[in-house]
């Protein structure tokens, strides 16, 4: 599950979890923990977010090798974000699935982010060119299909595309 925060990731992941019997390894929750932590152990917060990933890949590990559908909730800014998924979906025989929420509208996004209930791991706005640069930027496997959802529309007119493309069959 990709896209930029705001986009509907998480509210997306909390909808289909269930009809796919799908654990959800939220990034925000696992950074956010850690950043709590730092207030009784001492940690460098810039390795936060690297240790959260390493966190959350051991997490997607486990529930695959449990034979669970899982569903990382975290933008994809990273090379690694690919290849990491792709490898743990490989060597646990699951189907690796791309989804992406897209909200276009940078206004609309940080309406979004400041109406939401934050966690400390989670901006409270964007500036126009670092939500353009950051678009622009994320990474997205080119070499299979991949679902873009227009998240701008309510999350009920396109739930039903997004599971029918998670539970397709390759073929």
């Amino acid at each position: 599950m990709s896209g930029f925060p705001g986009s509907g990731k998480s509210t997306l992941a909390r909808a289909i979890a269930p009809q796919l019997n799908a654990v959800i390894v939220d990034h925000d929750v696992t950074k956010t923990a850690l950043l709590e932590s730092m207030v009784d152990h001492k940690l460098d917060p810039a390795l936060a977010g690297k240790v959260a990933y390493d966190i959350d890949w051991a997490l997607v590990a486990f529930n695959l090798s449990l034979g669970r559908n899982v569903i990382l909730d975290s933008p994809c800014l990273y090379d690694v974000m690919l290849e990491r998924g792709l490898a743990l979906a490989e060597n646990h025989g699951a189907t690796y699935r791309y989804v992406e929420c897209v909200v276009d509208d940078v206004d609309e996004i940080n309406r979004r982010l400041s109406e939401r209930e934050r966690k400390i791991s989670q901006i409270e706005s964007v500036s126009p060119d670092d939500f353009h640069r950051t678009v622009a930027n994320r990474k997205k496997p080119d070499f299979m299909h991949t679902l873009t959802i227009d998240a701008n529309r309510p999350i009920e007119t396109y739930l039903t595309d997004v599971i029918s493309y998670v539970q397709q069959i390759d073929g």
